[in-house]
């Protein structure tokens, strides 16, 4: 059984700091890439950064010059600092883990509930 939690999330003013949280648990073999996305309100979920197990790292252009992540691999967790928030960054942020149960078999994507961002005023 693969558990994906996020925590952080809450209310911020515009311009305020939030960092998003995301833990995979469980019994796996290895947890691969790891990644952040976000779906507001009417519209389709989007990516905005993901993390793999070698180290590598992205963010998406649209916010690149405000939020960072980071990952620790040994604790299978990954962190989404998000800087100088706007309105239009309230959404609900979901972590996905791409996870090898077992060394046999196929990663497969675990998702977790997600965490609500609201940016107001």
């Amino acid at each position: 059984q693969v558990q994906v939690v996020e925590s952080g999330g809450g209310l911020v003013q515009p311009g305020g700091s939030l960092k998003l949280s995301c833990v995979a648990s469980g019994t796996f073999f290895m947890v691969h890439a790891m990644g952040w996305y976000r779906q507001a309100p009417g519209k389709e979920r989007e990516w905005v950064a993901g993390g793999t197990s070698s180290g590598t790292s992205s963010v998406a252009d649209s916010v690149k010059d405000r939020f960072t992540i980071s990952r620790d691999n040994g604790k299978n967790t990954i962190w989404l600092q998000m800087n100088n928030l706007k309105p239009e960054d309230t959404a609900v942020y979901y972590c996905k883990a791409g996870v090898r149960v077992r060394l046999q078999e196929n990663t497969r994507d675990f998702w977790g509930q997600g965490t609500q961002v609201t940016v107001s005023s």
